[in-house]
């Protein structure tokens, strides 16, 4: 009896998209929006959906003005209506109307974009992709198989492989084949598989206030260079391993949690912040600590974004305080009251990490109080405990702050790197794909 059969087409699926497709704009134009719109996202100061629209039509105007020279003839808005911009980009479903405006498909097409154009700077070779190299018990299945022993798991029994030998050996010794069949443990086989190691990394962002520094290029600051590294390596992470896990911490005196998909919005502290502008290793690392025990992979790393040395610690108790006093009679300590709890909620939307201690605060340029560099080493140590390891990226251009960063990575036997922070998303990205340190450089930028 002939059997019905039916073709499949697989495609992928484009998350609904919106019945008002790009086919009124040409890609290239789309393109040229978009990498504003993700220029916007990632400012120190979001614009609003009203001055955002004024920065598309001043894109929209140069691009015509520069068809114009190129055709000599002037051209109408390339979408073909005069609706404003941003009216339209949210019927393709790219913006919403609110404070947060980019939506989910936004965040991950320009992500996407940002990541392919890091991806054309490393070069073609094996790059590791957190796989081990034996053969065992594992996640991944192989197309080669192996004798089946006693206590092996069958899931994976290689059926064909297994009938096949049974035959050989019935046709070596001249037996007839009968049914029933009458298996033996030599006949069975499995498929080999490949132990899949899962990672999880947090990646700690420092957002003090010299965070907001410009590039030495001008085109950016340190804070934009890091957001926009982690927006690619985050689209990276959920499109090419599923399995492992990105955090991402901000902190300043005080740490917080960051939901992926408001990377783009992270604001450095200042000193309107109410003291949360300083520079809090520990805060950091107590926070990444606390996430990773909730996660179950195998592998666990934190790294540390960061321009400075560390200024502020906790302060656990009264004779701590007391102790810092008596060395330091003019020391200043912080405590976050409700107000700015409340302030930080409403702004950021993000909840800071606290347990009502004490937060000492010590500027000290170009050096580390002692009590802060004893805190910070305590915390890393817990994390090490913990099977944790820990790299520090310097994202500075003066070299000096590095000194301390070495020190702690000697502590520790983790990496600490300097460097230029426009090269920070193809040092992230390599490093998180190859799990060595290679510095890249993009051939384009998108």
């Amino acid at each position: 009896m002939q059997t019905d059969t039916v073709k499949f087409v697989y495609f992928q699926n484009e998350n609904n998209k919106s019945e008002n497709t790009t086919e009124d704009m040409s890609d290239e134009m789309l393109n040229q929006i978009l990498k504003s719109v993700a220029t916007q996202a990632l400012k120190e100061k979001t614009p609003s959906m009203k001055d955002l629209e004024t920065i598309l039509d001043d894109v929209m105007q140069n691009s015509s003005s520069q068809n114009e020279s190129n055709d000599g003839q002037q051209e109408t808005k390339s979408y073909g209506n005069d609706e404003p911009m941003t009216k339209y980009l949210q019927k393709l479903g790219y913006l919403k109307d609110e404070r947060k405006w980019l939506t989910k498909k936004a965040f991950f097409e320009i992500g996407q974009k940002m990541l392919e154009d890091v991806m054309k700077a490393i070069n073609e070779g094996n790059y590791g992709f957190h796989e081990s190299r034996e053969i065992g018990s594992g996640d991944t299945v192989l197309d080669t198989s192996k004798k089946l022993d006693i206590g092996d798991d069958i899931k994976h029994l290689n059926i064909p492989v297994t009938l096949l030998n049974l035959i050989q050996r019935k046709k070596s010794k001249n037996e007839p084949i009968q049914f029933p069949l009458e298996l033996r443990l030599d006949d069975f086989e499995k498929f080999e598989t490949k132990e899949e190691v899962k990672v999880a990394v947090v990646y700690c962002i420092d957002l003090s206030s010299t965070m907001k520094y410009s590039l030495s290029s001008g085109d950016g600051t340190r804070i934009e260079a890091a957001k926009k590294a982690l927006w690619a390596l985050y689209v990276l992470n959920k499109k090419f391993f599923p399995n492992d896990s990105v955090y991402i911490v901000g902190f300043g005196s005080l740490a917080s949690q960051i939901n992926p998909i408001d990377i783009p919005y992270l604001k450095t502290y200042d000193a309107n912040d109410n003291f949360l502008h300083y520079t809090n290793y520990q805060a950091a690392l107590r926070l990444a600590l606390k996430i990773l025990k909730k996660d179950g992979s195998q592998n666990k790393k934190i790294i540390l974004i960061t321009d400075g040395q560390p200024s502020a610690c906790f302060v656990d108790d009264e004779s701590q305080k007391n102790e810092i006093l008596a060395d330091k009679p003019y020391s200043h300590f912080y405590r976050p009251d409700e107000q700015t709890l409340s302030k930080i909620k409403n702004e950021r939307d993000v909840m800071l990490d606290i347990h009502n201690e004490l937060v000492y605060l010590c500027y000290r340029y170009r050096q580390v109080d002692p009590s802060v560099e004893t805190k910070t080493l305590q915390e890393a140590k817990k994390c090490k405990k913990e099977g944790i390891e820990i790299d520090t990226i310097m994202v500075s251009e003066e070299a000096e702050l590095l000194s301390y960063v070495e020190s702690l990575e000697k502590h520790l036997k983790g990496r600490a790197y300097y460097i230029n922070p426009e090269k920070i998303d193809r040092v992230l990205i390599s490093d998180f794909i190859s799990n060595k340190k290679k510095v890249l450089h993009s051939r384009n930028s998108w």
